[in-house]
């Protein structure tokens, strides 16, 4: 039987509550009985070796999979709850869920603008975006998103000129032209130059409480430099959650993560 509770004692107001959600494939659960706990405008980072149940839980989180047993609820500003279980992939992103993947998805043999325009308009749907005319909002917005995004002097240039570490802070601004609530965002550090790691986390911490984020990563590095909150993890279920300090000195995240993280570095 579950034993998981809400959290009590909470100053800031909750976006995202995650309830004894298990999740199986073949016999073999991906997901165990999993509690996990957003509160509104949090930047939480998710640890954990490989097969801990990491992409399946944002999976769950966006619809790509639904969960065998349990409750994935996105909290409302205005009170209400809704039970993203239920909901389509399309639905839960229009709830204002976004989610960047590890590799960059974005429009190469058109401009950076462009890129941002095309997302902006998503919702409006092929036949709409054709006769689009750009509103001045938009504009002003862009022009926003591209500045935070360090990406302003690189308007009029092409997606695909673009370094590896600037494609992936336009993928991240393609998701905030859609000024979502909460990104979820899969190991944006991956392959990236030690600057463009250090300013990917500055671009990260800059977007704390204007939205939530829940970034899963494997650089301990950049783990130290974004960390607010921990969750490690491992088999399904959590197995630690806490400071980067905290988390780090646990004898049991050190066993079956942090050791191995030592052995992988010592044999490249």
């Amino acid at each position: 039987m579950s034993t998981h509770h809400t959290p009590l004692y909470r100053d800031t107001p909750l976006i995202l509550s995650v309830s004894g959600v298990t999740k199986a494939f073949d016999g073999f659960k991906a997901i165990d009985d999993l509690n996990f706990y957003l509160e509104e405008g949090e930047l939480r980072t998710i640890i954990g070796p490989n097969g801990a149940g990491k992409s399946t839980f944002m999976d769950i989180i966006t619809g790509r999979t639904r969960p065998d047993v349990g409750s994935v609820t996105m909290h409302e500003k205005d009170g209400r709850d809704y039970n993203l279980a239920k909901l389509r992939e399309f639905e839960i992103n229009r709830r204002g869920i976004g989610r960047k993947f590890q590799t960059p998805s974005i429009y190469k043999s058109h401009t950076v603008y462009d890129n941002l325009i095309l997302s902006l308009n998503k919702k409006r749907g092929v036949f709409a975006t054709l006769f689009y005319r750009e509103s001045r909002e938009d504009r002003e917005r862009i022009m926003e998103v591209l500045k935070t995004v360090r990406l302003d002097t690189r308007a009029n240039d092409l997606a695909g000129m673009l370094s590896h570490g600037q494609k992936q802070w336009l993928e991240i601004g393609m998701l905030l032209a859609q000024d979502p609530r909460l990104l979820l965002i899969d190991e944006p550090a991956a392959g990236m130059s030690d600057e463009e790691t250090e300013r990917t986390g500055e671009l990260l911490m800059s977007l704390e409480n204007k939205h939530s984020l829940i970034v899963i990563e494997h650089d301990m590095e950049f783990i130290r430099q974004i960390a607010r909150k921990v969750t490690v993890l491992h088999q399904g279920h959590v197995l630690k959650e806490g400071s980067f300090e905290s988390v780090k000195a646990d004898p049991e995240v050190i066993q079956v993560y942090l050791g191995r993280q030592g052995k992988r570095a010592e044999n490249n």
